[in-house]
């Protein structure tokens, strides 16, 4: 038996369109030579030709929020309460035994963009693939953004999981999910569109908010979820320990033995 380990993660970089533009990362590279001044204020007398090849280290600083880069959102960043009227767990507060379970992929690359998925649309994938849920199984969404991530409609594609949809495996004990796309829910620019026809705030972040209902957490800007099988593997996604926050930076990944 051979173990494998599949990155499920995208990079933090620069001048891609990961996010949109309020929201997206900005990392400063500094390198072995911008370095030698930093590092030679901490020893009096040292100067640049001391050092091996005149060189300091190298070192980024990065502007982020908690919710670039794949990474776990918590039910407090849905809302303030969970469990109808519980207060909602932050990310520092998420049961690690959450993080590391058995995954299940659902496949929804067919659906159009925009398209909120519904709970007879996972009924019919678990049926597809002969999948019955378990609790606490880790549940990832494959939808069409993930072959558009490097794109500037990346933002835009895809599909989302609608409040009943997500509801569905809840109700069924899945305690984490995750998606491929941007957001859990459907993109906002579909989702605008129908708030402006009908002025229904209930379309509005549906599938998040079902944490209200039940508390859960979710991966979003997941990579590489087509190479997965439907099941047979292993989930990990540990969040970044972040004191009270609404989510956590994570290296996710697929272990699976073959």
């Amino acid at each position: 038996m051979t173990r494998e380990i599949i990155d499920l993660s995208i990079y933090l970089e620069n001048d891609i369109v990961s996010d949109p533009p309020i929201y997206r990362p900005r990392i400063d590279y500094i390198n072995h030579e911008m370095s030698v001044p930093e590092l030679v204020s901490f020893f009096p007398g040292l100067e640049a030709k001391d050092l091996p090849d005149e060189e300091g280290w190298a070192i980024e600083r990065i502007q982020l929020i908690t919710h670039n880069g794949t990474h776990l959102d918590a039910p407090y960043h849905f809302a303030s309460t969970m469990n109808k009227g519980e207060r909602a767990i932050t990310i520092d507060e998420v049961p690690l035994d959450w993080c590391f379970q058995p995954g299940v992929k659902l496949d929804f690359r067919h659906f159009a963009d925009g398209y909120v998925v519904q709970a007879s649309d996972v009924e019919a994938e678990l049926a597809r693939i002969k999948h019955a849920l378990k609790p606490f199984e880790i549940v990832l969404i494959n939808t069409r953004a993930g072959s558009r991530y490097g794109n500037d409609d990346y933002v835009t594609s895809g599909c989302g999981m609608g409040y009943d949809a997500t509801m569905y495996l809840l109700e069924r004990g899945v305690r984490v999910t995750g998606t491929d796309g941007w957001s859990w829910d459907a993109p906002f620019a579909y989702t605008k569109e129908k708030y402006a026809a009908t002025k229904d705030a209930t379309l509005i972040w549906e599938g998040h908010k079902a944490g209200r209902d039940i508390g859960y957490c979710h991966l979003e800007k997941l990579h590489n979820l087509e190479v997965l099988p439907a099941d047979g593997f292993i989930v990990s996604c540990f969040p970044f320990k972040i004191r009270a926050a609404s989510a956590g930076w994570t290296r996710a990944v697929a272990i699976l033995d073959r």
